[in-house]
């Protein structure tokens, strides 16, 4: 069975677990006392995946590759989102930015233009030249600008890998959205094994095409979280196969919006972004700026005017500031805010009248304790 079927099959219809899956034959007595297929046979089979470190330290791999450096890497993501939040304005525009070479969100530099794929599920012909005309501006839509508005019930790896072996310098693959493609779950599966079998199989796919990246888009759970993963609709099996999670969230009638990314190969961090007219800008010159611009916008949200500069003049100090330098600038009052701040996790104060943010301390604004 050739990798496309066996994925495909794993997909959209119950089958038979493949022979790699099933249990080797143990070793077994014959009459004359000799084994018919002999424990060392038996364990090679079972360890036939092991490499040591010396395999390891030799390897030279070649670096991780960006559809959208930042943000989309080689690999399967999510890109989830409330509906109507522009999820799929700003796949579109990740898809003709690669296609193109144009700047992804306003300021996304690419390297060169790449083959892309867009399931545009929920679409039709003429939303979507509208839609490319929009972002395009005067600029042609691109011809390594490639999309399906429809396809067969149970048939989606099938279609990813026919498409891949016609085009396997295929950059990006966006599936807007996962819930058109999702199948339903085979007999005595949980909903759980549904969403791994599924989210697994388009790993799959992505994992067997290097520097391809897959992106499905998805809902989010319409409850509020502290953590934006927990924010993917569904269980845990979609966000636990994934590479790479990017949450878009935006307030409705809202035109800024923050941009969450988190994975294992990505710097997990939020961007600021704003709509104007279906186009996604980022809300800074770069995603360190807009990275910036998202931790005041969250700042301003909780803070008094005062606390905000009082935070913003300690992060000017990644290695600390006296607290005597923040009285001087902000006058006596300072020391309570500077309490307040304190207190909220905001600043830590390693000694005494000695202040550090605590978003400059990797993992520190994560710490509970």
């Amino acid at each position: 069975m050739t990798d496309a079927v066996a994925l495909s099959v794993a997909v959209s219809e119950p089958s038979e677990p493949s022979d790699w899956l099933r249990e080797p034959p143990r070793p077994s007595d014959t009459s004359d006392g000799s084994d018919s297929n002999s424990q060392e046979e038996y364990d090679q089979k079972l360890l036939a995946a092991v490499r040591d470190g010396s395999w390891l330290d030799g390897q030279e791999f070649p670096e991780l590759r960006y559809a959208v450096p930042g943000l989309l890497p080689e690999g399967f993501s999510l890109l989830i989102g409330p509906p109507k939040a522009g999820k799929s304005w700003l796949a579109l525009d990740f898809l003709l930015a690669v296609s193109s070479s144009r700047q992804a969100v306003g300021k996304i530099a690419m390297s060169g233009k790449r083959r892309v794929l867009y399931l545009a599920l929920e679409d039709g012909d003429r939303r979507m030249q509208d839609r490319c005309r929009t972002l395009l501006g005067e600029d042609p839509i691109p011809e390594l600008f490639h999309y399906m508005t429809e396809i067969r019930p149970g048939f989606i790896i099938h279609t990813l890998e026919a498409f891949l072996r016609r085009y396997p310098d295929t950059s990006l693959i966006i599936i807007d959205t996962l819930g058109k493609v999702m199948p339903p779950a085979m007999p005595g599966e949980s909903a759980y094994q549904r969403d791994y079998r599924v989210a697994g199989a388009l790993k799959r796919v992505a994992d067997h095409n290097p520097g391809l990246a897959i992106s499905a888009l998805h809902h989010d759970r319409k409850a509020a979280s502290e953590d934006f993963v927990d924010s993917v609709s569904g269980t845990h099996g979609l966000a636990g196969a994934a590479d790479t999670i990017v949450v878009l969230a935006r307030k409705r009638q809202a035109t800024e919006a923050v941009l969450m990314v988190t994975g294992r190969d990505v710097i997990e961090s939020e961007y600021a972004l704003v709509m104007d007219g279906g186009l996604w800008t980022l809300d800074g010159v770069n995603l360190t700026d807009a990275a910036a611009t998202a931790q005041k916008r969250e700042d301003a949200a909780s803070l008094g005017d005062i606390s905000v500069n009082i935070l913003a003049f300690v992060r000017e100090h990644p290695d600390g500031c006296k607290a005597a330098a923040v009285v001087t600038k902000f006058g006596q009052d300072a020391y309570q805010y500077l309490k307040r701040l304190e207190e909220s996790g905001r600043l830590i104060k390693p000694k005494r009248g000695f202040y550090i943010a605590a978003d400059a301390i990797p993992g520190m604004e994560d710490d509970e304790s």
